[in-house]
């Protein structure tokens, strides 16, 4: 049980949810220059493990360190903690539109 505390836990936005339980999510962090202290912004983007596909893109999120799911994927979605209202809009759309093709 300890061993869970020290995984690393962050929170992002959802960028791409376009594979079958795999979102990528973008990191930012602020860090300050060692020498002027200057705060300078880094991001970076990690894939996760969403066994439910319950994010969509433009979601805020976080995810936690796991065992390794693929060769990329490392982190697994914990929780969505909040939702684009715009993202379920076009969802509801785009569904629509393909039962009328139908």
């Amino acid at each position: 049980m300890m061993e869970r505390n020290k995984r690393k836990v962050f929170t992002g936005t959802v960028v791409s949810d376009k594979g079958d339980k795999t979102i990528t999510v973008l990191v930012q962090t602020q860090k300050s220059h060692p020498l002027y202290g200057k705060r300078v912004k880094y991001s970076k983007k990690y894939r996760a493990h969403d066994e439910h596909n319950q994010a969509r893109e433009g979601d805020i999120v976080e995810i936690m360190e796991s065992r390794p799911f693929s060769a990329t994927k490392r982190f697994v979605l914990t929780e969505v903690v909040w939702k684009n209202p715009a993202a379920d809009i076009i969802a509801e759309n785009v569904q629509e539109v393909t039962e009328h093709d139908s």
